[in-house]
């Protein structure tokens, strides 16, 4: 059986409360890894292209607010 399996199994064994720490832990990492990703890419210069055409957009008046 492979890992995912033996988690999925074990999760379904899990009380309500420890669920929901699960949960609230899974939401933590799973941001935590996106925020580095972000991150990396920015420094990278991953992301300039498209901060570049937002910026753009928003000189040229194509932006309404929120």
């Amino acid at each position: 059986m492979n890992i995912v399996k033996e988690i999925e199994k074990a999760i379904e064994k899990l009380s309500k409360e420890d669920l929901s720490v699960l949960r609230e832990w899974f939401y933590n990492f799973d941001h935590e890894i996106w925020d580095k990703q972000i991150e990396r890419d920015a420094k990278a210069g991953k992301l300039d292209a498209l901060a570049e055409k937002a910026i753009s957009d928003f000189r040229a008046g194509k932006c309404k607010e929120i």
